[in-house]
């Protein structure tokens, strides 16, 4: 077997998640390597299940769509925050953390790039950590009230996933 098709390395091959929403399913490369901690606080939360049943609570058109609160608001989150990492630029299909206007409060919300061009303002301040691959026709779907049937974890590292959680804002 030539080197150019041997299989990848598994232990830098990017984790990825699986998403089932009422729409339908996406999956979702995470950037470990450019946002470690916000991709490890999401696979620990997507193997939790705590998306599990949450909607998607804010969708502007042409911007984004976001979801992630328990609370089904936009006020909510797992009771921590993690340390903002900024590193990839808002692409379309592109999943980033929500957050206050405080830079290290970003906890479970997170919203996907509808538009790059509209979401450009937000590259030097917000996390993107990871890529839809499959279903960004069903990104598009989604509206408010869309539900997050299952996230599941389909692949990672083989490494422990710790979170360095800071105190809720």
């Amino acid at each position: 077997m030539s080197k150019s098709a041997s299989k990848p390395d598994p232990k830098k091959a990017l984790p990825r998640v699986k998403m089932s929403t009422s729409v339908g399913d996406m999956v979702i490369d995470l950037y470990e390597d450019d946002a470690p901690n916000t991709v490890y606080n999401f696979v620990s939360l997507v193997g939790q299940g705590f998306y599990d049943g949450l909607t998607f609570h804010r969708v502007i058109p042409g911007f984004v769509a976001q979801g992630g609160d328990p609370q089904g608001n936009g006020g909510g989150g797992p009771g921590y925050c993690i340390k903002l990492e900024v590193k990839q630029k808002h692409t379309r299909g592109a999943i980033a953390m929500a957050r206050t206007n405080v830079p290290d409060s970003a906890g479970s919300q997170f919203y996907f790039v509808l538009d790059a061009d509209a979401c450009s303002q937000l590259d030097s301040g917000y996390a993107v950590f990871g890529q839809i691959v499959e279903g960004l026709d069903v990104m598009d779907k989604i509206k408010i009230g869309t539900t997050i049937k299952k996230a599941e974890v389909v692949s990672k590292r083989d490494h422990a996933y710790e979170v360095k959680k800071l105190p809720a804002r």
